[in-house]
């Protein structure tokens, strides 16, 4: 028996039931915590994962926050605000203004560096994260000049991509993506999976999300079809969003904005972090057009 095509030539896969059935691990979204200075904390421990961990960082100026992890690398990223950064006998200053308005200087920390954040007056929000890592790389800020930036997708999955710490900027094993997604479009399109099956490299993922006007929210499904995995999950401004396994896209609603901050780290190591992910063969036809059937409105029409 032929098995049944689409418009695309692609076969033909039947939905899965929706409502009671679909199996979203409420875990694998986080809210900002209403109490104290960390308002999203993600571990290893409390994610079910090996590699990565990530926290979101609001201080008030003159509060502190500190730490030391001697067996990872850490990345800290401003998101609004300013502050100062001490790790390794060296003093770094970063600011920003907004997400939506300039690109972040990020400090990198090797492992072992004990780490100091300052609030400046008016405050400082920044994210926090780290892997596993030997210290191949010196601790040192890495300059908006040193990141990629690229331009993806097509038609209403076209984004701007900025690569904040991944090739050609080095690291261990952190991976950090900037996306910014225009209201009403989608990103991670065609879906894609990077959990060590159908041929894909093992990383574990954090998306962080803004949106602006920042009363609009996102929706980014997580699935796979070969297993009864099948996450959905709706974000508001500032929350996260977990990708433990599976293919995985995001769509920003149509009257706001979206920018997220991907967070990454698994099995690749050093320059093997250019390796790509798998993509969803029933999805990639529309990379080769962009406008294929694309509709001109309205659709149908009453007769004359």
């Amino acid at each position: 028996m032929t098995e049944p095509l689409s418009h695309s030539g692609q076969p033909l896969r039947h939905a899965r039931p929706v409502g009671p059935m679909r199996n979203t691990d409420l875990a694998h979204h986080r809210a900002l915590n209403p109490d104290g200075s960390v308002r999203i904390d993600i571990t290893p421990d409390n994610a079910g994962w090996d590699f990565l961990s990530f926290a979101v960082v609001e201080l008030e100026a003159g509060d502190t926050h500190e730490s030391t992890r001697p067996d990872e690398e850490t990345a800290i990223v401003p998101i609004s605000g300013a502050g100062k950064v001490t790790a390794g006998g060296q003093t770094f200053e970063i600011s920003r203004t907004s997400v939506f308005e300039e690109m972040p200087h990020i400090v990198y920390v090797t492992p072992g560096d004990a780490i100091g954040v300052v609030a400046s007056e008016g405050g400082f929000e920044f994210s926090i994260g780290s892997a596993p890592a030997e210290g191949k790389y010196p601790t040192r800020l890495i300059e908006p000049k040193e990141m990629k930036q690229e331009l993806r997708g097509g038609g209403s999955a076209y984004r701007h991509v900025n690569h904040v710490l991944a090739p050609p900027i080095d690291a261990e094993r952190l991976i950090l993506y900037e996306v910014y997604v225009p209201r009403g479009t989608w990103s991670g399109w065609a879906p894609h999976c990077h959990d060590g099956r159908d041929g894909s490299p093992y990383l574990e993922e954090v998306y962080y999300f803004r949106v602006t006007p920042d009363n609009g929210f996102v929706m980014q499904r997580n699935w796979r079809d070969d297993e009864d995995f099948d996450e959905l999950f709706s974000a508001r401004d500032g929350e996260a969003v977990l990708v433990t396994k599976g293919y995985h896209s995001s769509v920003a609603c149509p009257s706001s904005h979206m920018m997220f901050l991907n967070y990454l780290a698994g099995e690749l190591y050093d320059s093997e972090r250019t390796t790509p992910p798998c993509f969803d063969p029933a999805h990639l036809w529309i990379q080769d057009n962009w406008d294929h059937e694309a509709w001109d409105l309205p659709v149908v029409s009453k007769p004359e």
